[in-house]
């Protein structure tokens, strides 16, 4: 499959989810649900991936969370900065989303309990907060319980319905999901109180200009990061540039950048 039919397949995928809540989630919450729920899918492949360390006859997944000793968990923190049981995994979740009477409760624990195994650890601080905008008991999910529960099972299995995996995917999953939900569901949001969403191709003009005939750049900062939009494209066209210190940004309203930190986390 091709970067451009991967990427049609993920906003195909994506523009089903929405459908499946249309109405139901305001278009600035279904990005933070959708990236949360993408994240959450990704961080289970990557920890089991790192668990069977390429061992076949281990399969992570399927193994009770009892046979979980303290040193495991311990060596596993250490190493990833983080711990998730089997029990835990985002495609042991999405087997029952449908049935699960206590889905948005249950979700809830799952994530306190991944941010909490690094309590105590170097990697708190990174991992603390995590997916606090991820909020699976919110009235905007749904007024009682059962809405919340079928939403929520909605776009675990729309984002389970994705036919790729993070590691052999040939384009930025997350990058090309947050720039697609920003632009079809979110680009009006925060309008009213002067924020503005800055459109892919200008953000990319931008990005080539700032770093034309660049050998090396010491760092890109980004005053007013907004969506984070800018530092996505820039990040975009360092593939044959040398970046020294890293990315920075800033913004007043925190609520229009979180999901670029599980951008930036999946690069760990």
């Amino acid at each position: 499959m091709t970067s451009k039919s991967q990427r049609t397949q993920l906003q195909s995928q994506i523009w089903k989810i929405a459908n499946d809540v249309r109405g139901a989630v305001d278009g600035w919450d279904f990005k933070q649900f959708v990236l949360g729920t993408l994240f959450y899918r990704y961080i289970s492949e990557h920890f089991t991936e790192f668990i069977e360390a390429g061992d076949e006859s281990v399969n992570y997944p399927s193994l009770p969370d009892s046979v979980i000793t303290p040193e495991i968990k311990e060596d596993a923190i250490k190493t990833k900065g983080y711990f998730i049981y089997p029990s835990q995994l985002f495609v042991n979740v999405v087997k029952n989303a449908k049935d699960n009477e206590n889905l948005n409760t249950d979700l809830a624990a799952i994530f306190t309990a991944i941010e909490s195994s690094a309590n105590g650890y170097a990697s708190e601080p990174d991992i603390k907060g995590l997916f606090a905008d991820f909020d699976t008991t919110s009235n905007r999910l749904g007024n009682t319980v059962e809405n919340k529960n079928s939403r929520l099972a909605d776009i675990l299995k729309g984002v389970e319905g994705i036919q790729m995996r993070f590691e052999d995917s040939k384009i930025d999953m997350f990058g090309d999901a947050y720039e697609f939900l920003i632009h079809n569901y979110a680009a009006n949001a925060g309008k009213s109180g002067g924020e503005f969403f800055t459109p892919p191709n200008v953000s990319k003009l931008i990005a080539k200009l700032a770093l034309h005939g660049q050998d090396k750049v010491n760092k890109i900062y980004d005053p007013a990061v907004g969506s984070g939009s800018l530092l996505l494209q820039a990040k975009g066209e360092f593939d044959n540039h040398k970046i020294e210190e890293g990315f920075f940004g800033q913004e007043i309203n925190h609520t229009t950048w979180d999901c670029v930190i599980f951008c930036v986390f999946a690069k760990i």
